[in-house]
Formats: structure tokens, C-alpha cells, sequence
């Protein structure tokens, strides 16, 4: 009897473990994996840029233990660069990488998440989007189209662009074609000259065979790389048009609720570490590259005249006051912006600039 006893506990014990084990099993086994794409705008192997989207997709797969994997494409390998906004919109990938004032045809409040003719730098920026409405104006005014964006990095203040005859006044932009978008082409073509936007990879090929006068792109670190200085004689600065211009980061709403909230956070801060990581890279590599540009390219490197500046911001002015009556979602980012670039101006003014200018001072430009 007593052996028939122990033999009873044994089983109800082994049942007892198995029926244990097999109700804990699923709350480790039926974790969803997920299986994401990603295009992006950016050429393919393009430092930072292209660099980028691949480093987020990795630190997602990373942090994530592999639940959520992402396939990332360059512009054209999977959707046309300029297709990336209605494919994630549509749900034809879940995931893209560009800048917003390319998607200006859409809604014209997009151009202000990435630039404002003389508007604020990328320090401004990221306080405007973390600091202040910036990120929840983005969110809504990206909800009509099925997307979720975050912020995906700065390059600073940007180059004024390569152009293939001397920027003397404002006259010199009238019949130019350039390649500029966002408030910044409009600010062109306000001026006279004549704005084609084409990706990345297309700029050089337009640039050497004349279908374009002048282009601008990012900075010295890109602008090295892509060759420019083979097909444009000028180098101007500083960059009045994209002061600090921020890139993007693009989910699809129904792919992105459907990640449970760790997954959710671990994308969003997987976002904010490659928003701190790009702009890092730009300060990081653009000194060196315009060394080279200037010591071993001889690149004529232009400050744009004090007069073209005033004009072109007095035409900015302009320019961003017509597109932000365009939408009434325009005019509500527009005035949170001017507000909130009034708040930190004051502070940068006593700061920043007073700083720069004893640097300019004792630290003057190289050539």
C-alpha cells in the first residue's frame, strides 16, 4: 500500500508539473515575432542617411531580442525614392526614412518638421519637437495619412549649394535651375529661378549634364562623396534655406498599434538614440571634409553677400506666410513655430551667438 501510495503522489506530481509547465508555455512561446520593411528616400550606402536606417533597424532587432526585425531598402530598390510616403501611408511596407517637406504636396504643413528658411538650427529643432508641440503637432498633422512619425536626426546647418556661376544679387537667381525643395525652393522661386527636386541619387547626373544650374544637398561630408565638385564650380554658405534641417522616421499606424508596448517603446527610443547618433556623424566628419573640398579639390569656397541674404530672407518671410494660409493645419504648426522660435531666440541671442562670435573672432575660417 505504500508503495501504491507513493507511486499515486509521483503521478499527480509529474501531471502536476507537466499541466504547470504547459500553461506557463505560452506566455514565453505565443511572444509575436514581427517581420517588418522599411524604404527610405537616401541612395544606397549613403554615410549617415542610408547608414542610418540600417543602424535603427539593427538596434530595434538588438533591444527588441529579435521580435522585431526590419528589411531596410535604399531609394529605388523597392519603391521609387519619392514613393516612400505613400507606401508606408498605404500599408505596402510598414516603415520609411526621408524628410518631411518632400511630402509638401501632401499637406503643407509637412515642410515645417524639416526646414525653415532662417529659422531655428537643428538645437532649436529638437527643443521644439521634445521641449515644446513640435512632435505632437507632427503626429497630427501626419494622423489623415496613416503615419506615425518621429524625429530621425539633424544635419545642422546645411551649405548654401554648388552653383556653376557666381551668386553676386539677387538677379543672379532668375532663370537659375536648381535643385532646392521644401519653403527653401519656394524661396528660390519666388526669386526668379526655377526649382527641380529629384533624389539624391539623381542630383550629380543632373548636375554634370546641365538639366540643373545649382544644387544643394546636405554639407561637406555628403558633398565630397557625391562628387559635386566635379560638375560645379562655386561652394557658397552658409545654408539660409535648411538652418537645421531634420530627417524622419515613418511608421504606418496600423503596423505600428499593432506592436505590443514594449515593442512600441523600444522602436521610439530606438528613434531618439539615432536622432542623437546622426547629428554626431554631420559634426563629426563635415570639418575634415572641407579640408579636403578646399586643399586637395580647390574648391572656390563663397560666403553669399550680405545684400543676397537680406533679399532672400525678406522673400522667406514672405513665402512662409503665403504657404502657412494655405492649410489650416499650416497656419496652426506656422504660428506654434514662430512662437516657440521668439522663446529660444532671446536665450540663443545671449548665448549662442555671443559664443560664436568670440570664436569667429580668435578661431577665423581657414582656406
Amino acid at each position: 500500500m505504500k508503495r501504491r501510495d507513493f507511486l499515486k503522489k509521483v503521478g499527480v506530481g509529474t501531471a502536476a508539473a507537466a499541466a504547470a509547465t504547459t500553461i506557463g508555455a505560452p506566455a514565453v512561446i505565443a511572444k509575436k515575432s514581427y517581420r517588418w520593411k522599411m524604404v527610405t528616400t537616401w541612395p544606397p550606402k549613403l554615410p549617415v542617411l542610408q547608414d542610418g536606417a540600417e543602424r535603427l533597424a539593427k538596434r530595434i532587432d538588438t533591444l527588441s531580442g529579435g521580435k522585431l526585425k526590419i528589411d531596410v531598402y535604399a531609394g529605388g530598390e523597392l519603391i521609387p525614392p519619392l514613393g516612400t510616403f505613400d507606401a508606408v501611408s498605404k500599408g505596402t511596407v510598414q516603415a520609411g526614412s526621408g524628410a518631411a517637406y518632400y511630402w509638401a504636396g501632401k499637406e503643407t504643413a509637412t515642410q515645417w518638421f524639416s526646414a525653415v528658411p532662417f529659422g531655428l538650427n537643428a538645437q532649436g529643432m529638437s527643443a521644439w519637437f521634445h521641449g515644446g508641440n513640435g512632435l505632437k503637432l507632427w503626429e497630427e498633422t501626419y494622423a489623415p495619412f496613416n503615419l506615425v512619425p518621429r524625429p530621425g536626426g539633424s544635419t545642422g546647418v546645411q551649405m548654401g549649394g554648388w552653383f556653376n556661376k557666381k551668386i553676386n544679387s539677387i538677379s543672379d537667381y532668375k532663370g537659375l535651375k536648381m535643385r532646392i525643395p521644401g519653403l527653401g525652393g519656394k524661396v528660390v522661386a519666388k526669386a526668379g529661378g526655377t526649382v527641380v527636386l529629384t533624389p539624391g541619387g539623381e542630383i550629380f547626373t543632373n548636375l554634370e549634364r546641365g538639366v540643373i544650374d545649382a544644387t544643394e544637398w546636405v554639407g561637406p561630408y555628403h558633398d565630397l562623396r557625391m562628387g559635386f565638385y566635379e560638375a560645379a564650380k562655386y561652394y557658397y554658405y552658409p545654408g539660409w534655406h535648411e538652418p537645421g534641417t531634420y530627417l524622419e522616421y515613418m511608421f504606418n499606424k496600423k503596423a505600428y498599434d499593432s506592436l505590443p508596448k514594449d515593442l512600441q517603446q523600444i522602436v521610439d527610443s530606438a528613434c531618439m538614440e539615432s536622432e542623437q547618433w546622426t547629428l554626431a556623424q554631420f559634426d563629426a566628419n563635415n570639418g575634415a571634409a572641407l579640408q579636403t573640398l578646399i586643399t586637395k579639390h580647390h574648391v572656390q569656397l563663397l560666403r553669399f553677400p550680405e545684400q543676397v541674404l537680406k533679399d532672400l530672407r525678406k522673400l522667406a518671410d514672405e513665402v512662409v506666410e503665403a504657404e502657412a494660409a494655405k492649410t489650416k493645419q499650416a497656419t496652426k504648426v506656422n504660428a506654434d513655430f514662430q512662437n516657440f522660435r521668439k522663446v529660444v531666440g532671446t536665450w540663443g541671442t545671449v548665448s549662442e551667438r555671443a559664443y560664436y562670435d568670440i570664436i569667429q573672432k580668435n578661431y577665423p575660417l581657414s582656406r
